[in-house]
């Protein structure tokens, strides 16, 4: 087994949205009213707009599962959108498809550069994939790894930073039909030392978790530990110095480095931080251009959110659970959950007779 593989397809108001996930051991017993409370998390939060009203995410297991538990297959989920059937395609009375073209596309949003890059006229067939409404996979996937993860000892959970003032700006903005963003935390706990590896650039873990977590959309910043205030500090002020207690366990009194040395876990909480910059679609829209007819004119207005930063943080609990499930499992292989758990059970036992990790 080379590790966890996972891809998603379907549109924004697409009849439904699926992903496939591959290389979790066999053996796993899957809780679907988990996976359903986590599609649930996602929609929450403080700022979410009307299609939150609309939809009522609820998992399908199609593959890979059978009597509620992992058979080593290709696991693959899905979720219907109830809004398909105010956007599907319908034939006029002349029998030609008909629905409304977009042209003027959003600043901030990748309709502009999608629409000249796949040579299309119409926005729409940019805007529906590159929707966040996509994530809601990504999170039915991130719940299964978080499943298997737990089985593993680690635990993933989040925070969003400065709630409180944070609320009054989503008000503030909402009144004005302006949109805006925040900063969640990730924190990840019971990780052993080790996971990742220096050895090549595509295998350091902190790198695979800034990809994952930079792949979300409007996620503009990412950062393990306190990277951006460790930059302007000596190194005497930055580095986790190292202690040896009375029974010979090794110790870090600080945690600044983020549970990662050298592209992997050092056996502290591994901490992520993201910047979400505010959602491109303004209830006051922005100036843009119509790409049909080369004329001014302002930005489309579609159904969204005045701030999403609660769902990111939700969205980046997942991601941050494919990438360290897809670490467990290249580290410790294992088609079969027993043998998964027995090598990292044996690797614990080493490490803590070994060097006190």
């Amino acid at each position: 087994m080379n590790g966890i593989r996972f891809i998603d397809g379907g549109e924004s108001h697409g009849a439904r949205l699926v992903c496939i996930l591959e290389g979790v051991p066999a053996g796993l017993k899957i809780d679907s009213d988990f996976i359903n409370s986590e599609l649930k998390r996602r929609q929450g939060g403080y700022g979410r707009g009307g299609r939150m009203k609309i939809e009522s995410d609820k998992i399908i297991l199609s593959s890979g599962v059978r009597f509620g538990e992992t058979i080593g297959s290709p696991i693959t989920l899905i979720v219907e959108n109830r809004d398909w059937e105010n956007w599907r395609e319908r034939m006029s009375a002349e029998g030609e498809v008909c629905g409304e073209k977009v042209t003027n596309a959003r600043p901030g949003h990748a309709d502009l550069t999608g629409a000249a890059k796949f040579a299309r006229a119409d926005v729409r067939d940019i805007l529906e994939r590159s929707s966040a409404r996509e994530t809601t996979m990504r999170v039915a996937a991130g719940a299964v790894c978080k499943i298997f993860l737990r089985e593993c000892g680690i635990e993933i959970s989040s925070a969003v930073l400065n709630e409180a003032d944070l609320i009054k700006k989503i008000d503030a903005a909402k009144a004005n039909g302006d949109t805006c963003g925040g900063i969640f935390e990730i924190k990840i706990t019971g990780a052993p030392a080790g996971l990742g590896s220096y050895i090549q650039w595509d295998r350091k873990l902190d790198a695979k978790f800034a990809a994952a977590i930079m792949s979300i959309q409007a996620i503009k910043a990412v950062e393990i530990g306190d990277g951006w205030a460790n930059a302007a500090k000596f190194g005497s002020e930055v580095h986790d110095e190292i202690f040896i207690d009375s029974d010979k366990k090794i110790y870090r009194k600080t945690n600044r480095a983020g549970g990662i040395e050298g592209g992997m876990t050092n056996g502290e909480p591994v901490i992520i931080r993201a910047a979400m910059k505010p959602i491109p679609t303004l209830m006051k829209p922005l100036k843009t251009v119509d790409i049909a007819t080369k004329e001014p004119t302002t930005a489309s207005k579609e159904r969204s959110d005045t701030c999403a930063i609660w769902a990111a943080a939700v969205v980046g609990e997942a991601m941050a659970a494919l990438v360290m499930a897809e670490a467990i499992v290249e580290k410790f292989g294992g088609d079969a959950l027993c043998d998964t758990l027995n090598n990292l059970k044996n690797y614990r036992a080493r490490l803590e007779k070994d060097f006190g990790l």
